[in-house]
């Protein structure tokens, strides 16, 4: 980071006091942020800015600092912000649950002033080396990623093939994903993976029957039943696996069926129990294969296109989400403009 950027600290403790000390301690050399609670501090760590490190009260009311630890390294977005436990729960046991929960450091209240610039300093630097090593990293191996990223996507054209030859629908409808969320103010990092994975959503088809997928006419109730399989075939293709694109592909392959009002398939959840990657996809996936021309079908214009989607805002879809896709529509004109379906004649 360069040196004449401050490093921002979040301190995370229901005492306004506790808080107060730390800030003393902290505020001329770092930039410092405050939550009085653990949903606080989630939010303020998933937000656009994140802290460089959390400095982490455990007793707190709600949601205590363990909970709040264990939900930050479960999150991609933030599993990789150094914790630092500071709190008056002293005995060995405690310290070594909260190292199991992946924090770097345990401190131990009254707090030692010196002692916590001394560790903030050090857990600040070790992080900021692994955070340019990352970076490092990331470019020698940017051509194995993307060959990688590459097949997924092959897949997932794959997937469409039977139903739509040219295969351009998972192309389209990835890059309508990732505007969405960077719409919203996901991350980067997050909005890469989502664009990655999205090509991976009807990888399930594979599983149904050319009987079936490729009915012309409407689907009677046991075909449909069929036909609704292809989100538990898609999750058994894409397994379990510690790679987070794996793991957000798996996540919307399940959900993207799935509708705002609990209508949906195959749990039947409903509102934000629906993962955010899901509800991004669910409205990309409709909008391209609504807007695209098929053999079978002439493609629906942008207008009649917006007006279903707005018709079903609180229905099928997260009325929040469908606003903020309407303001990506010039972008996604661009990427329609530049993938296009070609179908032959013969």
């Amino acid at each position: 980071m360069p040196s004449n950027i401050k490093e921002t600290i979040l301190i995370v403790d229901d005492a306004p006091e506790n808080i107060d000390v730390l800030t003393g301690v902290l505020r001329n050399d770092y930039k410092v942020k405050a939550a009085l609670n653990g949903a606080t501090a989630i939010q303020i760590a998933n937000g656009k800015t994140k802290p460089d490190l959390i400095l982490l009260d455990v007793l707190m009311p709600g949601i205590d600092g363990y909970e709040v630890c264990k939900q930050l390294k479960e999150n991609v977005e933030t599993a990789n912000i150094p914790v630092i436990f500071v709190t008056a729960k002293s005995e060995v046991k405690d310290e070594e649950y909260g190292f199991t929960l992946g924090a770097v450091d345990y401190i131990t209240k009254p707090i030692s002033p010196p002692l916590v610039l001394a560790r903030v300093r050090t857990q600040l630097a070790i992080y900021d080396q692994s955070r340019h090593l990352e970076k490092l990293v990331q470019t020698r191996t940017a051509e194995l990623n993307e060959t990688r990223v590459e097949i997924i996507r092959r897949l997932g054209r794959a997937a469409e093939f039977k139903d739509n030859e040219t295969g351009m629908h998972v192309i389209r409808m990835s890059w309508f994903s990732r505007f969405l969320a960077e719409q919203i103010g996901k991350s980067e990092q997050w909005c890469d993976l989502l664009y990655n994975a999205a090509p991976m959503h009807d990888i399930g088809k594979i599983g149904i029957p050319d009987r079936v997928l490729l009915k012309p006419g409407k689907l009677d109730s046991e075909e449909w039943a069929i036909m609704q399989k292809h989100v538990e075939y898609g999750a058994e293709i894409i397994g379990d696996h510690s790679s987070p694109l794996l793991k957000l592909a798996k996540e919307v392959a399940i959900f993207h069926h799935e509708k705002w009002n609990g209508k949906g398939y195959p749990k039947g959840v409903s509102g934000k129990d629906i993962p955010i990657s899901a509800r991004i996809v669910a409205i990309a996936d409709v909008y391209d294969a609504l807007t695209s021309e098929r053999p079978y079908k002439k493609a629906w214009s942008e207008e009649r296109a917006i007006a279903l989607l707005q018709e079903e805002s609180g229905e099928h879809f997260e009325p929040c989400l469908v606003a903020e896709f309407v303001k990506c529509l010039p972008r996604i004109r661009e990427i329609q403009s530049q993938y296009q379906d070609s179908f032959n004649d013969e």
